[in-house]
Order: C-alpha cells, then structure tokens, then sequence
C-alpha cells in the first residue's frame, strides 16, 4: 500500500479541564512548561494556553484547554486528555487519502489552528458511512512546516 504522506512525528498533545488555571499549576508551575500563546475560539468553545516542550522544530506544544461554556458542544474538558496532535508532511494528500480509505473527519476539515498551522481531525468514531475513526481518540492531523519536515528528514538520515 502506496501511502502519498508520513507522520513525522508527534505535534502536542492537548488536556482538558473545566479550569485550565488549575492545569497550570501542574503544567507551568511545577513542571515548568512555557506558556507561548493562547488561543480562544467560540465555534470551537476552548480557551486554551499554549505551552511548550523542548525547542526548535521537533518541539511538541501541550494545549491546556477550558471550555468557554461547560455546557456547550466540544467539551473540551469532557475527557482530560482531549487529543494527540500529528505532524503531517502533506496535510491535503493525507485527508484525500484517507478518506478514500473509510477514514471519518471531524466537521471542519482543513482550516487554521490555534498555532497557526493548517489542521484537521480524525473522528473519534467511525460511523456507517466511513467506518474508521480513531475508537475515542480525537487525532489531530497538522500540516508541517518546511523546518520540521526537514528536521524529522535529518533525524532519519542518520
């Protein structure tokens, strides 16, 4: 089977809370992580900080996510960890792919994260239609940056 992509590596992982202060406290305070951004999304329903591990192109983000309203769809906090993010050498070949696969998608498709980067989910389930989903993962796919792939590229080589 001919795959016309490769996941380089691992993006961030993404951990829900219904306070995302108290998730700091753990994330940032005690572990040490930097908080590098935020990002806030009605349509989404997240207020989240966007923390670091590591450095230059091979570092992963760890998202801390606070629902903007509990009672509103994504719950974001609903499950602590919300999803596993992937670096995706060719974002638009992968979704192509992939769906001609069974594979399932998150309404949305591609569009803009908080970091910046073209993304994508992978449903959790799968339904009759498109069988395969991620059997309750929510998997980010996102689309590499030249300096990542070239990155991920020299660590293969050697």
């Amino acid at each position: 089977m001919s795959r016309p992509f490769k996941v380089l590596g691992i993006q961030q992982i993404a951990i829900g809370g219904p306070d995302k202060m108290r998730l700091q406290k753990l994330w940032v305070e005690l572990l040490g992580l930097e908080v590098t951004g935020t990002f806030r999304s009605v349509s989404e329903n997240v207020d989240e900080d966007i923390c670091v591990i590591g450095a230059g192109p091979l570092k992963v983000e760890v998202d801390l996510m606070q629902p903007l309203d509990p009672d509103k769809k994504p719950a974001v906090h609903a499950t602590p960890l919300n999803h596993v993010g992937l670096w995706i050498d060719d974002l638009p070949g992968a979704v192509q792919w992939l769906t001609g696969k069974g594979v399932r998608f998150a309404p949305g498709g591609i569009r803009r994260g908080g970091s910046g980067f073209d993304i994508c989910f992978v449903h959790p389930r799968g339904n009759e239609a498109l069988p395969v989903g991620g059997e309750g993962v929510l998997i980010e796919l996102v689309q590499a940056p030249p300096e990542v792939i070239r990155a991920f590229a020299a660590l293969a080589a050697q």
